[in-house]
């Protein structure tokens, strides 16, 4: 891939540079996109095969897959098992976002022995895929100093460790930047602003008080929701542990569609959106 420079001399540090592909992608024709029958409603099965969903229909996609790393919530497999589901999961993923939809997976990287970046594998697989990435934004969940205690070495250059308060989220869309349907937004002013913005300061949830050991805050799905959707579109995650993107669908009047394997987790999810949704 060649890229062209946006500035003819120089040779500064932080130079521009203005991609060819992506010239391309905006003239691409958008396929025609469909509208789901089914809607509103969490289905028991893995997300690898969406049988239910036709093409071309989702309007957002957003999600936090399992990690394999042992939580309650997670999948226990092996690391290739692991990414062959994901892979399988996100492929279904691609088939029935529509033409211009978007896509946002919330990861955090993991470990420190060696320290892993997840949010690195998920990019090159989702590219690998088709999607196009947008761009991501660093999900602050805490501005204190004491977020965690994972030291390390405690004042010492042993082995100090740098103890994470964010996650990522990734921004993809499929075939175009620019959504191909039209209709009614509905994020004010002051939210775009601060919506476009690459860091967001929101509190996490708090997995006791939810019932499930990795949720994530309304907030953050709301603000995803408000910025790449109209009213009355289809709002799809394919892990929807205990139903944060449904009741932020729901309440943003959007509808969504779920998938989870977990019967318990079903049946929070069910009562939080009966409970927590307008």
């Amino acid at each position: 891939m060649t890229k062209k420079s946006v500035f003819k001399d120089g040779s500064g540090a932080r130079k521009g540079f203005v991609s060819e592909f992506q010239d391309d992608i905006e003239t691409r024709d958008n396929s025609k996109n469909n509208t789901s029958k089914v809607k509103n409603k969490i289905i028991n099965k893995s997300s690898e095969n969406m049988k239910e969903i036709v093409d071309n229909c989702v309007a957002l996609t957003i999600t936090s897959p399992p990690y394999n790393i042992g939580k309650l919530s997670d999948v226990e497999m092996s690391d290739k098992d692991y990414w062959k589901m994901v892979e399988k999961c996100f492929k279904e993923v691609y088939r029935v976002t529509e033409s211009g939809g978007r896509l946002v997976v919330n990861v955090a990287n993991l470990g420190r022995k060696p320290y892993i970046p997840f949010s690195d594998k998920y990019t090159e697989l989702l590219i690998s895929l088709g999607f196009i990435m947008r761009g991501e934004i660093i999900w602050q969940k805490s501005k204190g100093a004491n977020a965690n205690f994972a030291w390390g070495s405690w004042l010492s250059a042993s082995n100090p460790v740098i103890r994470d308060i964010h996650e990522y989220c990734l921004v993809f869309s499929k075939d175009s930047m620019t959504k191909a349907s039209k209709g009614v937004s509905t994020i004010e002013k002051e939210e775009f602003m601060d919506s476009t913005l690459s860091i967001w300061n929101i509190p996490p949830a708090r997995a006791k008080k939810i019932g499930h050991p990795a949720p994530y805050p309304t907030e953050l799905v709301e603000r995803f929701i408000k910025l790449y959707t109209y009213e009355g579109e289809l709002v799809l995650d394919p892990f929807i542990g205990s139903g944060t993107t449904a009741i932020g669908a729901l309440n943003l009047n959007r509808n969504y569609l779920g998938y989870e394997t977990n019967e318990e987790y079903i049946k929070l999810a069910n009562k939080r959106i009966k409970e927590e949704t307008n």
